[in-house]
């Protein structure tokens, strides 16, 4: 816990003199009484000594007033607060891979109920868009605040061929690129994220060319230097198969790559068997996107605790002693 105004906690100074003060003024009274008071006849007339009870109300004041003087100082603590802004974009891989049933009822369907759910899940504040990739990559919907038109938009997935991850890397960069410079003003263009899932390694281009021809590689390097991590989820097991030409066809999700994308643009990568893991996955992003970390006020409890044992200390007073303290 910091402090905003941490001067104001010299008053507890004032509040240990008070305790000081009363414990003197104990000390004497009972002296006093010893000193001049007939003993014999006190216990005749007051046989009963007054219980600690009669210290309650001067106890709770004096707890008031140390909540009070740290509500005053400006305590301040460390939040998670929703953001106002930042821009997401969801990339989700449509190859034929995506058939796949490994993963019921298939891959595809069950990343659509996933995507679907960490739409819900995002807070009202970020803007989320849409990409689809197989042979290339397809903006379904650019970043926007409005979730039923991203859960439309993935509710129509359909399955093509090819797998072009770089394209679909490059193409989310230019939708964060275009919704940033529209938003115009501001202390910069809000913070950015792809999520990019896919179950297979690229086929578009092949491994030589790379750098020539804006593989996955090479965009997960631009996404670095245009500071938008790339999260990644590679979906499946390596079970999978599929049917193409009347062959089954072994389509395995493809772990490393999926990881190498992710440390190469400086975003996580995650891993997912199953539905109810996919969703997880979304969850624990939606919460990192979602929120963040701030130093806010934190006053408040302490200004309502020390009021409300201020109004019980008085009522203490009232109640025990028929007077104010």
């Amino acid at each position: 816990m910091s402090f905003s105004e941490p001067w104001w906690l010299l008053l507890l100074i004032a509040v240990a003199a008070l305790v000081a003060g009363y414990l003197v003024l104990l000390r004497r009274r009972r002296r006093d009484i010893v000193r001049f008071t007939n003993l014999a006849l006190l216990e005749k007339v007051a046989p009963r000594r007054p219980g600690w009870w009669r210290h309650v109300p001067v106890a709770l004041l004096l707890i008031a007033m140390v909540l009070l003087t740290v509500a005053l100082a400006g305590p301040m603590g460390e939040r998670k607060v929703p953001r106002n802004k930042a821009t997401v974009v969801l990339v989700i891989d449509v190859s034929l891979s995506m058939q796949a049933t490994d993963v019921e009822p298939t891959r595809l369907a069950a990343a659509q109920a996933a995507a679907k759910s960490f739409a819900d899940q995002l807070t009202p504040g970020i803007n989320l868009g849409l990409i689809t990739f197989a042979g290339t990559a397809a903006v379904l919907v650019s970043p926007t605040t409005d979730r039923e038109t991203v859960r439309r938009a993935v509710d129509g997935l359909r399955l093509s061929e090819s797998t072009a991850t770089g394209e679909a890397i490059f193409a989310a960069l230019q939708s964060v690129e275009s919704f940033s410079q529209s938003l115009g003003g501001g202390d910069g263009p809000p913070p950015a994220r792809i999520v990019l899932m896919s179950d297979g390694k690229q086929t578009i281009p092949g491994p030589e060319g790379e750098e020539e021809q804006r593989g996955s590689f090479t965009a997960a390097r631009k996404a670095a230097e245009a500071k938008v991590p790339v999260s990644t989820i590679s979906f499946g097991t390596r079970y999978g198969t599929i049917e193409v030409d009347g062959r089954r066809q072994q389509v395995a999700v493809d772990d490393e790559s999926m990881r190498q994308i992710a440390q190469l643009s400086g975003g996580q990568a995650f891993t997912a068997a199953s539905e109810e893991e996919l969703k997880e996955v979304y969850a624990d992003l939606s919460e990192q996107i979602g929120y963040e970390t701030r130093f806010v006020d934190t006053s408040r409890p302490w200004l309502a605790g020390g009021a409300l044992i201020a109004i019980a200390g008085l009522g203490a007073a009232v109640g025990f002693g028929r007077r104010l303290p």
